[in-house]
């Protein structure tokens, strides 16, 4: 499948000078005195799986008590070490307030294992940036106040924190045991680097925090990073602590059920799907992880790290890449004309972007034209030969809101608009700020077209924090969403947002929020509005920012009849194919390996695809179509 862009050659030149100019941009605070210990804070609404029942007696091997109060980090270790043991109690003490690590700009290590641009070569790349997180506790869960993208001022690396856990060992002298995932994004780009912390605490105290990274989802940066920091527990109230633990509450009690992916097989024992399928095709280091939906069930796979399994794989921080171009800026069109009708796709480019104003190539490019990467104007029309060239390397590595729209602009015309297909992530962010201008126009100067989105889709269907952030230009919350990349997904999050379009098309608790028509075409169900025909060796359909991909006998002899699959894609080896019977597959991967018809083909086992042979041993289960 295509690479939708080469980030590879973004921000090194800022980011070494950024380096130059000072390390750490955002200062850690001094610590401050301790305080009296305070009540345990009552906790009315307890997560699902609370309390825990564990006794306490774990067997430690890795990161025991005295590693965490007087021990060095010498290389990562078994990211099991970091996991909810087996026989943990309930945490005798509850967090709430400030946790803050200090001296990360030189501590650690740092192993670089795929860096043929040198990204390791500064500095700031080899350590965390800076780290200063609000706390609230809810039983045996920590919850950070702040969640998703968290621009922190570093020359590399932007922050996201999630949720993890707190419990007691009998080993830990009465202390908590407090672990928590964490996720780097590289500045400007949409790499994600998973990594865990831990640390122990009690009313007023805080051992040293051991953290490591042992994974990624990251095509052309991959690296180990490790290290062991003192660090500053402030506690006190978190503002809107009780609203917090009510909405972690409710954020887990509302996700979608889960089984293990060898489930299915036994869901289904008369199918003769084969789950050693689902995630074949894909190296197994590189795959990050990987689902399935059917039958209103969310079957998981797991969450490799070099180090075994990630200890917090539901909270693993997935990176979107080019899966937002259909996600937001294709999902933000269908919302939009939901709102206020089909015009929408007509407005011009040049009417609702200030910035084409005097140049003549950008006539008669309709928002429409740039979400089905159809304007005419392009450089070469050889597949994604654009893509990845100079010019669009330059987008890529703009960060400025006034280079990037520089940059989006300067394709020439080719062609009439509308009669060629070529792929350029330049024509989606040229759409999205269309589409934000014209959301202004009709709401308000206030109004965001992906706070639009956040409000109008993600949140309606219960996507979780961790994905209701998008990047943005300048790295800044202020700035303009990037639009054909830049999202992030969790496994629940993904698989909410397919059921939504594949199974709930597109209403929530029967009210409809997209389009009908537009999400019809856009899903490859109405045969008069394909979108357009894609170049490459296998030529497919592209509409509205989402893929089409054809499956005839030669794929399967079952397949009697000819059907299309609508897929998400996106950049190093992610596919999010949600196929006309009501599954749905996804994977994760970062090696460039696009191979997913084999999860077709056992989907089709569950319940037959249009057109496709029925027998005994494959019966249509009315249950796939919820």
């Amino acid at each position: 499948m295509p690479k939708p862009f080469h980030p590879r050659r973004l921000h090194r030149a800022a980011a070494l000078a950024a380096v130059l100019a000072g390390l750490l941009a955002v200062p850690l605070p001094t610590a401050a005195p301790a305080a009296t210990p305070t009540a345990t804070v009552p906790v009315p609404v307890p997560v699902p799986g609370d309390p825990l029942t564990g006794s306490g007696a774990v067997h430690r091997t890795e990161l025991a008590a005295g590693q965490l109060t007087g021990g060095t980090a010498r290389d990562t270790v078994t990211d099991s070490a970091f996991a909810l043991p087996a026989h943990a109690a309930p945490p005798a003490h509850s967090f709430e307030g400030t946790l803050a690590l200090k001296g990360l700009s030189t501590a650690g290590g740092f192993r670089a294992l795929k860096d043929p641009d040198g990204y390791g070569d500064t500095a700031a790349t080899r350590h965390l940036p800076p780290v200063d997180i609000a706390l609230v506790q809810n039983g045996s869960h920590l919850v950070p106040a702040k969640r998703g993208l968290q621009y922190t001022g570093n020359p590399a690396w932007n922050l996201a924190v999630g949720p993890g856990r707190a419990w007691n060992e009998d080993s830990d002298g009465r202390r908590t045991r407090a672990s928590l995932p964490f996720a780097l994004v590289e500045r400007n780009a949409n790499c994600v680097h998973n990594g865990a912390l831990t640390f122990l605490f009690d009313a007023t105290s805080i051992s040293e925090v051991r953290y490591q990274i042992t994974t990624e989802t990251c095509e052309y940066f991959q690296f180990d990073m490790w290290g062991q920091v003192p660090a500053d527990y402030r506690p006190g109230p978190v503002d809107g602590a009780e609203d917090l633990r009510r909405a972690y509450f409710s954020e887990v009690k509302d996700r979608l059920p889960t089984k293990p992916i060898s489930a299915l097989a036994t869901d289904y024992p008369d199918s003769g799907v084969d789950v050693a399928k689902l995630g074949s095709g894909i190296t197994p280091s590189a795959l990050s992880t990987f689902g399935f939906y059917f039958g209103g069930v969310h079957y998981v796979g797991n969450c490799r790290t070099r180090q075994g399994q990630y200890p917090f794989c539901g909270q693993m921080l997935l990176p979107s890449y080019s899966t937002a171009k259909s996600a937001f800026a294709g999902t933000a069109m269908l919302r939009l004309v939901q709102r206020y009708g089909p015009s929408v796709a007509r407005q011009k480019l040049s009417k609702r972007i200030p910035e084409t104003a005097g140049k003549t190539a950008w006539r008669g490019v309709t928002l429409d034209h740039a979400l089905d990467m159809a304007t005419g104007n392009y450089f070469r029309p050889g597949y994604e030969t654009d893509e990845s060239g100079h010019v669009m390397a330059d987008f890529f590595a703009a960060e400025p809101y006034a280079d990037k729209m520089r940059l989006a602009l300067s394709s020439p015309r080719k062609a009439r608009p509308g009669s060629k297909w070529v792929y350029h992530t330049s024509d989606t962010f040229l759409a999205t700020r269309a589409m934000d201008n014209y959301l202004k126009a009709k709401a308000g100067s206030g109004a965001d077209v992906f706070d639009m989105l956040r409000d109008d889709v993600l949140e309606p269907i219960g996507v979780g924090p961790d994905s209701l952030v998008s990047s943005r230009t300048d790295n800044s919350p202020g700035g303009a969403p990037f639009g054909g990349y830049g999202m992030f997904w969790t496994q629940d999050s993904v698989a909410k947002f397919a059921k939504f379009l594949n199974n709930d098309h597109g209403t929530v608790n029967g009210s409809q929020i997209l389009d009908p028509k537009l999400l019809a075409a856009t899903m490859q169900r109405t045969p008069k509005a394909r979108g357009m025909t894609t170049t490459g060796t296998k030529p497919m359909k592209y509409q509205n920012g989402f893929w089409g991909r054809e499956f005839t006998a030669a794929d399967n002899p079952a397949y009697t009849t000819p059907f299309y699959v609508p897929f998400m894609s996106g950049y190093g080896g992610i596919t999010v194919a949600m196929m006309p019977n009501g599954a749905t597959y996804y994977y994760f991967s970062d090696n460039n390996e696009f191979s997913w018809s084999a999860a077709v083909t056992e989907a089709g086992k569950l319940a037959p695809m249009p057109g496709g042979a029925r027998s005994d041993r494959n019966p249509l289960h009315l249950q796939a179509h919820p």
